[in-house]
């Protein structure tokens, strides 16, 4: 056994090693710096000059940027991974990542056009060195007790929606109430807290993940194919032609120049535009992105038939289900674009008498609970580690001094009101707060027998999201088309949110899982990256959907919009159910 993993597993908390809960706050922060800012990126962009201190934007100029920037988060990940894998290793794309997320938050919290921009662009590269190498240090320090792997993710997580729901609830009370500068600085303090104790207890994961991978190690957990007609030699590999790889780099490059051309094209109103000819009747933008596409798809037509059968038939599998993920993510994250201004427009936040008081004594417990649990593993933590690793311990305690400090003052400020306006941003909180609820529940069916196939799952996630989606628009039904303002009663947001988490716990966690089990091990960097791919065109698919939100209101009303999605997402459901059969043929038994 690895001495480094033996030594790792001695200084227990919760039955694991005290280095997954030093990656469990360090995740926490960088979860909190992201959600923080994301909750209140499209608020801030068209919130009034005058009034309320934003840049008083159309809203289809934040849906735009809003869905690059996301898009481009994703993207980023293959580039970090590969700084990781091939030069400078695991923990060191860590904090590279760290530290470049915290320069981006500082520079937002400066709120000028120049530093707003570069910013998000070190947020990008950070969120990309940063979000795909955490879990790699997990898979590492599990590579010998893998009966263990499970658990660990699900504490993991646990730090991930931790992170998330009070980076909302803190980040957009401060943004909103406060000021701007005042939701992203925080955001940046905390992610350097991360920083910072991550750094300084580095020593207790030894050499793990510290140098880059050799060429011929294998770093990813899978479930090996064994079927006869498994690629077991050289001369039945399948390696990208020269050909092959000029498609890839001119579909690749076209595709970010149109992401990019996106929003710099809108907010310069034409002015700078890449693509800025006409063809067939279409604009170059549409014809840049549908280029790109069919040589993508091309490429896949050539190159999955030349695999063996068994093998060929598992890539179709998870190419369908990244097709339906792509649709997921594009209609679940309209939670911080088109639902969140939903919330700031549409919805009755003011809250009075007893509904006030009820509201007051829900979103203490919702604060202090967490913050309570998070904190007395804080402490047995700090039991744990702080003789060999003091200063990672003092910041991070020191970080959670003035998380209680703000969540006091927070609730004590809003007690002393006569009337409450709940935050436009509070309503994403409730995802993680029903992820934390209802994971366990969803767990334990996974692990019945009862257990639903996986395309069966992605037709359950996406009914659940359908449903999320008529309640929203059965909810705004009422409103006039054109109508900048109305009074819905909250009740359909939080039914929204519900049936979303639903829908996400039956699709997010477990789509990764099926890659790493459906492809051999020497593709699983290459499916991996058409994973990461088709996400990363959910979310700029997200932000053109909310920018369809705005003309779609003006002609037929919000509702209709909503009601849209809702088709959208009940015939991928209906699809995915139907496909049954086929899907669990092309899965050769991977469950």
């Amino acid at each position: 056994m690895n001495t480094d993993i033996e030594s790792l597993f001695k200084d227990k908390v919760l039955g694991h090693p005290a280095g997954l809960f030093v990656l469990f706050f360090t995740e926490m922060w960088e979860r909190f710096s992201y959600y923080g800012m994301r909750a209140l990126l499209i608020l801030f962009f068209t919130a009034s000059i005058m009034e309320e201190g934003g840049w008083g934007w159309p809203k289809e100029w934040a849906y735009a940027i809003f869905g690059t920037y996301t898009s481009l988060v994703y993207l980023s990940t293959m580039l970090g991974g590969y700084f990781a894998d091939n030069i400078i290793g695991i923990r060191k794309a860590v904090v590279v990542g760290a530290l470049l997320m915290t320069l981006g938050h500082a520079c937002m919290a400066l709120e000028t056009t120049f530093f707003i921009y570069l910013g998000l662009t070190l947020l990008v590269f950070g969120s990309g060195f940063f979000k795909p190498n955490m879990t790699s240090i997990i898979s590492e320090m599990y590579k010998e007790k893998p009966e263990k792997k499970d658990g660990a993710y699900t504490i993991f997580y646990m730090g991930v929606n931790a992170g998330a729901f009070l980076g909302i609830l803190l980040c957009g009370y401060l943004g909103e109430k406060v000021g701007w500068s005042w939701g992203f600085g925080i955001a940046g303090i905390f992610m350097l807290f991360g920083l910072l104790q991550f750094w300084f207890a580095q020593g207790i994961f030894g050499s793990i993940a510290l140098k880059p991978k050799k060429e011929n190690e294998d770093v990813v957990d899978i479930v090996m194919d064994t079927s006869p007609d498994y690629e077991t030699s050289e001369e039945r590999r399948n390696p990208f032609t020269q050909v092959q790889r000029i498609m890839i780099v001119i579909a690749a490059t076209l595709g970010l120049a149109w992401i990019l051309n996106d929003p710099i094209s809108k907010i310069s109103e034409g002015e700078y535009n890449l693509f800025n000819f006409e063809m067939f009747g279409l604009s170059g933008s549409t014809v840049t992105i549908l280029f790109a596409l069919a040589l993508f798809v091309l490429l896949l037509v050539i190159r999955i038939p030349r695999y063996v059968k068994t093998t060929r038939e598992k890539m179709i599998a998870i190419i369908f289900f990244a097709f339906v993920t792509m649709f997921f993510w594009a209609i679940f994250e309209q939670s911080p674009s088109s639902l969140t201004v939903f919330a700031r427009d549409y919805t009755q936040r003011t809250l009075e008498g007893n509904a006030g008081l009820t509201f007051k004594i829900v979103n203490s417990l919702m604060t202090i609970i967490p913050l309570g649990v998070i904190s007395w593993v804080l402490a047995m933590l700090f039991k744990k580690t702080f003789a060999k690793y003091s200063l990672s311990n003092i910041f991070l305690t020191l970080s959670f001094l003035i998380v209680w400090g703000i969540a006091i003052w927070m609730l004590s400020t809003e007690f002393q009101k006569d009337q409450t306006e709940v935050p436009a941003s509070w309503f994403s909180v409730l995802n993680s707060l029903f992820i934390i609820t209802l994971a366990p529940l969803f767990s334990k069916w996974w692990e019945s027998k009862y257990n639903p196939n996986a395309n069966m799952k992605w037709a359950i996630g996406m009914g659940l999201l359908g449903l999320g989606m008529a309640c929203v628009a059965f909810g705004a039904g009422g409103i006039e088309p054109g109508a900048k303002t109305a009074q819905v009663s909250m009740v359909w947001l939080i039914l929204v949110y519900l049936f979303h988490t639903m829908g996400e716990l039956c699709i997010s966690p477990v789509g990764l899982s099926y890659v790493s089990k459906l492809v051999p091990a020497r593709m699983i960097a290459t499916m991996f990256g058409i994973w990461y791919l088709a996400i990363a065109i959910g979310m700029k698919l997200a932000g053109m959907f909310a920018e369809s939100s705005e003309s779609i209101a003006q002609e037929h009303g919000i509702s209709y919009f909503f009601w849209i999605l809702t088709g959208v997402s009940l015939a991928l459901a209906v699809l995915s159910a139907i496909l049954y059969p086929v899907i669990k043929k092309l899965m050769h038994g991977v469950r």
